[in-house]
């Protein structure tokens, strides 16, 4: 493995290859909806959702969906960062722009 990420009851890890792997609870598809293909570079979880980052600069989400963090990223090409709140996700693109989409009040 080359990284790996923790949320609550579940945690990712990314492999060298670019493939991801997921444990701990499935209740909200923390584990059951990850991405089964590869080209990723990067991962973050969030208290029940996860992000990973693919090798085009797009992001993909899985797990809970309860405060809108599995909505499609807004602009989500050029990504070259990621990271995870509570129940929010954010990324950094590649022009210097922070994007954002989960729960609004965070």
């Amino acid at each position: 493995f080359v990284a790996i990420a923790c949320g609550a009851d579940h945690s990712v890890a990314l492999r060298d290859d670019g493939t991801v792997v997921t444990w701990g609870a499935k209740t909200g598809g923390e584990r059951g909806d990850a991405p089964a293909s590869g080209g990723f570079v990067a991962i973050a979880c969030g208290f029940s959702h996860s992000v990973a980052l693919r090798d085009d600069g797009t992001a993909v989400t899985w797990g809970d969906h309860s405060m809108g963090q599995r909505d499609n990223a807004p602009d989500s090409k050029g990504f070259v960062s990621i990271a995870c709140g509570f129940s929010h996700s954010v990324a950094l693109r590649n022009d210097g722009a922070v994007v954002t989409w989960g729960r609004t009040s965070e």
